[in-house]
């Protein structure tokens, strides 16, 4: 059975950004024939209370089986599926696979640090919603870097693959305790 995705990106935040990668990347992978499971929420706030207001708000109006929330990271080279989202002492996983997704993929990598900005806000948010109120659901954040012409094609094939993976799988959500 095919699973409902919801992909989420971020606008800017800096007077420098012309764009945020994460939206350039939604842009990209909606350019080219996109699964009719795939739905799209473009361009939330870059703001602690917001983003995951309007993030929980599609969810739950959608009810996915996945959702995968991307954000900019300017610092970074590679694609990075994050395991994990921490506030204060208290550390939220992704119940998905990261492994299993990352398998040949070009320029792509696990991290464990969704950094201290609203990325990890919102991750955190995420995760707790599904984890409580649609438990059979997988929730992801994933960075993204600047895409540049040296770099875009492959990150939106890696990007393209990942969902390819999370809709066709069939993995029952588990969450760690």
């Amino acid at each position: 059975m095919k699973k409902t995705v919801l992909l989420t990106s971020f606008t800017t935040w800096e007077p420098h950004q012309p764009s945020n990668s994460s939206d350039d990347l939604l842009v990209e992978i909606l350019k080219t024939n996109p699964p009719p499971s795939l739905h799209v929420r473009r361009q939330l706030p870059v703001d602690f209370e917001l983003a995951p207001q309007e993030a929980i708000a599609h969810f739950t109006e959608l009810q996915p089986d996945v959702m995968i929330c991307c954000g900019m990271a300017e610092r970074r080279t590679l694609l990075n599926l994050e395991s994990r989202a921490v506030i204060g002492d208290r550390i939220l996983q992704t119940s998905l696979d990261l492994n299993e997704l990352l398998t040949g993929l070009q320029v792509t990598e696990i991290s464990h640090d969704a950094g201290q900005f609203v990325c990890n806000a919102l991750y955190y948010a995420m995760l707790n919603h599904v984890q409580t109120y649609r438990p059979q659901s997988h929730c992801l954040f994933v960075h993204v870097p600047r895409l540049t012409p040296n770099n875009s094609e492959a990150i939106v094939a890696d990007f393209r693959c990942i969902l390819e993976r999370v809709i066709q799988s069939s993995r029952t959500p588990v969450y760690p305790t």
